[in-house]
């Protein structure tokens, strides 16, 4: 365990940096009857929303044009839970600059295979903690708006 759990306003910094930095993420979805799907992803996060890119047939795919996703990034003792809500957009539906900003970041460029889609994810909570010490107060986003 750490000497002492991080503040909130610490906890949003390290995780405004994992937003930024790290480039894969773990996304999870569901189908209609519920059965769980786990992948890793690549992400790009513009300071409001993920943007991902998954082949539209996929299981992840068609789970995510339900409207809702779970992302994981870092691992079991320092975690980023963020909790959303999925819009999903053909590849042409973006600005040139918002895919190549993806494809730059991620060394990957969906925008050449089909059936890929977009799939932009607006955060409407993020959890982060390390260890059971930072369990209270890991709530840093709730109903989209970050906490103080």
């Amino acid at each position: 365990m750490t000497d002492t759990p991080r503040t909130r306003a610490r906890r949003r910094h390290d995780t405004t940096h994992r937003l930024e930095h790290d480039i894969d993420c773990w996304v999870a979805s569901a189908d209609t009857d519920g059965t769980p799907h786990l992948v890793p992803l690549s992400f790009h996060w513009d300071g409001h929303t993920l943007l991902l890119a998954t082949d539209a047939d996929s299981p992840t795919g068609r789970n995510l044009a339900g409207g809702r996703a779970r992302i994981a990034l870092g691992h079991t003792r320092d975690v980023v839970m963020i909790d959303g809500h999925v819009e999903t957009l053909d590849l042409d539906a973006l600005p040139t600059e918002r895919g190549e900003r993806f494809a730059t970041r991620t060394g990957f460029d969906p925008r050449t295979l089909t059936p890929y889609r977009w799939y932009r994810i607006q955060p409407h909570r993020v959890q982060a903690w390390r260890e059971v010490d930072e369990m209270p107060g890991r709530t840093l986003m709730r109903h989209g708006r970050w906490l103080d």
